[in-house]
């Protein structure tokens, strides 16, 4: 029998990936061939991206393709919130709906492409869903949106404020996960240490068990399935000092993933985020101290509007002070609709250049000492790649797809998802090497 075709596209950020993840689900569960291709779907789906312009960019370009090598074609996901700016580039789109709108993507792709009626397959879908990550990992996304009005973004015009999912589904999800072979459990949200917030905390079931809503009751509860826990986009609030026990238990992989995005009270006040500096620098002391082996990792915009030389003095300062781990920078670029475009002082494209080039340099240097002080000790490794030459893996240091990896040159007979002891005999800025301890 035949089953009807669609194409799949996916642009954009983890939480867009979670997204895609849902709506495949759907499809297969309903009878539908999901497609890597063009030319012989009957559909196609692009799952955009409109975080900056030049995401935008891409997801337009996307959509063109699309439209190009199919002509039948579907938008979703953070641009589709902007819809008129698609219609004017792509008037032959068929539908438009925002992000995570599973059920108005499934009731449009049922529109013009009717669901199976028999279908023999719906028990041939794996119980956790379809994955777009490898078996071994999985993003848990525990809730949408958030309450924060920093002026560089827009995600709460598109997303809206915070909504967390019940901690129930939460956890039946993470756990039909392992149950399936998960071996790493990375956990996301637009603002992760605010779950619950927006439900006073509720306190949920799962199990048979009350469960508190929040990052630490979550935490607790993922920490009994029996495999890596990683944190993701923490905004800094003060109960974030009390996940670093858990992680010094080794209830949650020791990794921190908190933007602070810049180290200048005056920049911080401009772009609506917590200035306390010092504070700031005095928690990641303490966090060291109760877990040596936490591994920071933080992103900063350079160039926003206002930013002096002494401003990003500033931030070099703090990078040498506080020797992070991870560090992504981003050139401030401006996003339609967020209020950072209307402020004065707007710091010119050569400036911010340079700035980035010179944040880089700095914290290149920090990494590359990090990562030396790591040769000689045995660190756990999960296996991501095995092939005639060897095995690459992750240490928990780091998070899949934006750190760094372990190679371990000769292991052929390796199983991807294994977790194994290394010890590291050398390093670059990046990257270490080392060999399967006994």
């Amino acid at each position: 029998m035949h089953q009807p075709r669609i194409g799949f596209v996916s642009l954009g950020c983890p939480k867009n990936l979670v997204d895609s993840e849902r709506i495949l689900t759907e499809l297969r569960t309903e009878g539908y061939d999901v497609v890597p291709r063009y030319d012989d779907a009957e559909l196609v789906i692009v799952n955009t991206c409109g975080f900056i312009d030049s995401a935008v960019q891409e997801s337009l370009e996307a959509i063109g393709e699309a439209l190009n090598e199919n002509g039948k074609v579907i938008v979703t996901g953070c641009l589709g919130a902007k819809e008129n700016q698609i219609r004017e580039v792509h008037p032959k789109v068929l539908e438009i709906t925002g992000p995570h709108s599973y059920e108005a993507v499934l009731e449009h792709v049922h529109q013009y492409v009717p669901k199976p009626t028999h279908n023999p397959f719906t028990s041939l879908v794996p119980e956790q869903g379809v994955k777009l990550t490898p078996k071994h990992y999985a993003y848990l996304k525990i809730s949408e949106g958030c309450n924060h009005r920093c002026t560089f973004c827009i995600i709460p015009s598109m997303r809206g404020d915070l909504d967390s999912r019940p901690i129930g589904s939460v956890l039946d999800e993470a756990k039909r996960l392992v149950d399936a072979g998960v071996k790493e459990l990375l956990v996301i949200s637009q603002d992760t240490s605010a779950y619950g917030v927006d439900v006073k905390h509720r306190t949920g079931f799962w199990n048979g068990q009350p469960v508190k809503t929040s990052m630490i009751g979550l935490c607790e509860q993922l920490s009994t399935l029996g495999v890596w826990i990683r944190l993701h986009y923490v905004y800094p609030y003060p109960h974030v000092d009390d996940v670093i026990p858990l992680m010094a238990e080794g209830k949650v992989l020791p990794y921190l993933d908190i933007p602070l995005q810049h180290a200048s009270p005056k920049i911080l006040k401009l772009m609506k985020r917590p200035g306390a500096v010092e504070r700031t620098l005095e928690r990641i002391k303490r966090w060291r101290e109760i877990c040596p082996q936490l591994t920071l990792r933080s992103t900063f915009i350079v160039g926003f509007p206002g930013e002096t030389e002494e401003d990003f003095q500033m931030l070099l300062d703090f990078l040498t002070e506080a020797k992070l781990d991870r560090v992504g920078c981003f050139k401030f670029s401006p996003v339609e609709g967020a209020t950072a475009n209307e402020l004065a002082d707007q710091v010119p494209e050569e400036v911010k250049e340079e700035r980035f080039h010179r944040f880089m340099q700095l914290q290149q240097q920090i990494s590359a000492q990090r990562l030396k002080d790591k040769i000689g000790l045995t660190l756990p490794v999960i296996i991501d790649e095995v092939d005639e030459e060897g095995a690459i893996g992750r240490s928990m240091a780091d998070a899949p797809e934006i750190d760094g990896a372990v190679y371990l040159n000769g292991e052929t007979t390796l199983k991807i998802g294994d977790v194994v002891n290394v010890t590291i005999e050398n390093v670059d800025e990046y990257d270490m090497w080392g060999s399967v301890s006994a």
